[in-house]
C-alpha cells in the first residue's frame, strides 16, 4: 500500500508567479502566511481595527495588482508585502485629521500573533540608543518624512537621514541580516 505523497508548500516566489498569471488560490495562500504580521504592524501603527482591516486588505490587492513587477534579486515576499502594507499604513495616517498622540502612546505594547516577530523585533531595537530610538519611531510608526523629523527634532536632514541609517544598520547586525544595497524608490 502506498501513502499519498506529500508535496510541500510552495514557496512565497512560486505564490507570487501564479498570482501574476490570475491564480486566485495563490493569494488566498499568500494572505494565510503573512497577513498576521500585516495586521500586527498595523495595529501598532493605527491603533484602529477598521483602518487596519482596511490597509491590509488594500495591500494584499496592490500585491495582486502588481505581482508581475515582483523582483526576488530586490527583497523577499515577506519584505515586499511589508513594504506595501506600511506605505498603506503611512498614506493612512497622513490622510487621518491630525490627531497628536504622545510617544508613550505609541510605544504602548500591542500583542502580536507570533511571538518570534516581537522577540526578533525587541532584540533589534533594544541595540538602539535612546535617541536613534525615538527617531526609529517617529519615522516608521508614526509615519514622519525626514524633513519632518528635521523639525520635530532640531537637528539638520542630512544628520536625520545618517542617524536613521546608523541605527537601521544596528538593528540589521543585531538581527544578523545581511545589508541589501541601497535603491531608488521601487513604486509597489
Amino acid at each position: 500500500m502506498t501513502s499519498p505523497s506529500l508535496t510541500p508548500d510552495p514557496p512565497d516566489e512560486a505564490l507570487i508567479a501564479r498570482m501574476a498569471q490570475g491564480d486566485e488560490d495563490a493569494l488566498r495562500e499568500l494572505h494565510s502566511r503573512h497577513s498576521r504580521l500585516l495586521y500586527a504592524l498595523g495595529t501598532r501603527m493605527l491603533r484602529q481595527p477598521d483602518d487596519v482591516e482596511s490597509c491590509v486588505q488594500d495591500a494584499f490587492m496592490n500585491a495582486w495588482k502588481h505581482s508581475a513587477r515582483f523582483d526576488s534579486a530586490r527583497a523577499s515576499v515577506k519584505t515586499w508585502l511589508v513594504s506595501i502594507a506600511h506605505h498603506r499604513f503611512l498614506q493612512e495616517l497622513r490622510d487621518r485629521p491630525d490627531t497628536p498622540l504622545e510617544i508613550e502612546d505609541w510605544d504602548a505594547p500591542v500583542a502580536a500573533s507570533d511571538p518570534t516577530d516581537r522577540i526578533l523585533a525587541s532584540r533589534a531595537v533594544d541595540v538602539l540608543d535612546a535617541n536613534q530610538r525615538h527617531l526609529v519611531e517617529l519615522a516608521y510608526y508614526q509615519g514622519h518624512s525626514h524633513s519632518e523629523l528635521a523639525v520635530l527634532t532640531g537637528l539638520p536632514i542630512g544628520t536625520v537621514k545618517s542617524r536613521l541609517r546608523l541605527a537601521l544598520d544596528r538593528m540589521r547586525s543585531a538581527l544578523a541580516v545581511p545589508a541589501k544595497p541601497s535603491r531608488p524608490e521601487s513604486g509597489y
